[in-house]
């Protein structure tokens, strides 16, 4: 047993470099947020694009953010005035299979993520808690239209925003980074498929 933890790094950057050059990511698991043993980790594939594909994810996030995965620099995390502050609410619907999932983010720091099996609650760490709220706080999600369809596509999943007193629209056919920066770390509590 000794020999399988000192080799477990080795396998995870094997396993890491074979599934980056086949187009997919290892993700460590997390609990409640946070990061886990190393020894826990999943591989997840991904032969979708984010415009076409399932809305689903690992709650696993990344060893590290990618540059475009963080806001402008003048970004401040939004403030929270309570507890129950829905921060911000995402759906996601349709898609050939009617997928219909909800994440809320409020302002204990905790994620209600609801599907067909009912709802979940878990708790963003500290520093994923701060990272959603800088995010939201995104002065570029100003300059986002609150609709961007692409109305002769068929069978697009539609992402649904609610925060700061919006509601923005989207199949994410346009590709804005702030409001793809804000999807994809909410998408990161969907279960995967």
């Amino acid at each position: 047993m000794r020999a399988l933890g000192r080799a477990m790094p080795a396998v995870l950057v094997l396993a890491a470099v074979v599934l980056g050059a086949a187009g997919c990511t290892l993700t460590i698991g997390e609990t409640d947020g946070e990061p886990a043993d190393v020894s826990v980790a999943t591989a997840t594939a991904s032969t979708a694009t984010p415009s076409s594909g399932p809305p689903s994810a690992s709650t696993g996030a990344s060893a590290s953010p990618s540059p475009s995965a963080t806001p402008s620099r003048a970004a401040t995390p939004v403030p929270v005035r309570g507890p129950d502050q829905k921060l911000v609410v995402m759906t996601v619907s349709g898609g050939f299979a009617g997928v219909h999932r909800e994440v809320t983010l409020r302002g204990d720091g905790t994620v209600l993520t609801r599907e067909r099996g009912g709802p979940v609650v878990h708790r963003a760490g500290a520093a994923r808690f701060k990272e959603l709220r800088l995010l939201l706080g995104d002065p570029a999600l100003e300059d986002v239209p609150d609709l961007t369809m692409n109305m002769s596509a068929h069978d697009m999943f539609q992402y649904t925003l609610q925060f700061n007193g919006r509601t923005i629209m989207t199949d994410r056919s346009s590709k804005l980074p702030a409001l793809e920066r804000l999807i994809n770390a909410l998408s990161r509590w969907l279960p995967a498929n």
